[in-house]
Parts: structure tokens; sequence; C-alpha cells
């Protein structure tokens, strides 16, 4: 079994207020066009036409080589953070995920990464978990390698 992550509520009302990115700036204000824009709070795209952030962000406490940086979206206005047991809206948008395992020092294990088909995530999960080595998994897009969520053991 595992469980989906999505960031911390208390770290998204904090940049929702203005509060800082990874890179210290406040987050920029835009307009969602629909599609192609998760909100890693809630999970599901955020509605065209509602105002969302856009920032960056590193999901590791510390800096490192393998801490990767980059841009997320989130709802502008407060959203309820997602809890549930199947595959959020944002990871059945697109067809596939790159997908791969950390240890507990935050460093890559390697040979976890893979794209991975949308149908196929469970599985795939589920044979990255099989890997003691490994504490938690990030799903990120295959194409743009933008962070969605994390994936702990349940």
């Amino acid at each position: 079994m595992f469980k989906i992550t999505a960031l911390p509520t208390a770290d998204v009302r904090a940049l929702q207020s203005g509060g800082p990115d990874a890179y210290g700036a406040a987050p920029e204000r835009a307009v969602a066009s629909g599609e192609g824009n998760p909100c890693r709070h809630c999970l599901r795209n955020i509605p065209q036409g509602q105002e969302m952030l856009i920032l960056a962000y590193r999901p590791f406490l510390e800096t490192h080589p393998y801490a990767e940086t980059g841009p997320i979206f989130l709802c502008a206005k407060p959203c309820e953070r997602y809890d549930g047991d199947a595959l959020p809206e944002i990871l059945t948008a697109s067809p596939d995920y790159l997908i791969k395992g950390y240890g507990k020092d935050d460093r890559i294990v390697y040979g976890t990464g893979s794209i991975t088909p949308t149908d196929q995530i469970d599985a795939k999960v589920r044979d990255i978990f099989a890997r003691p080595e490994v504490t938690y998994i990030h799903v990120r897009s295959a194409r743009n390698n933008c962070y969605q969520a994390r994936i702990d053991r349940a």
C-alpha cells in the first residue's frame, strides 16, 4: 500500500499569502488556462479562468546535488489538501509520468527512475517500494520534469 502526499497545507497557505518560494521570490499570479495547470495541494487542475500562483518549488528540506527545484502551480485561493487513496486528477491527465525512488538521505535510488504509463503507475510504485532502500517516490511530468506529488509507504 502507498499514499499520495500533496504539499503541506501550512506551506501552501504561506505561499498563497505571498510568502517566498524556493528562490526567495513572491509567487507570480496568473490566470489558469484550464488543462495543464495542476495544483500541487488539491491535486486537481486549476479551473480555466481561476487565479493561480506560479512559483519555484524544491521538495527537499536541504539543498544538495539531487534537490531539484522547478516551477509548480497552486490555486491562488485556499483549496483543500488532497487526501485520498485513488490516483488524484493530476496524475491521470497525462499519458505517462516520470517516477523515481529516493532513499532516507534524499538521494535518488539509481535504477528506480522510469517514464511510466498512467495505467501502470500502481504496479511501478509497488515495484519501486519492493526495494528496501527506497523511502519515498516522486512523481514528475514526463515532458517538463515538473514535480507533481510525493508517494509514501502507507
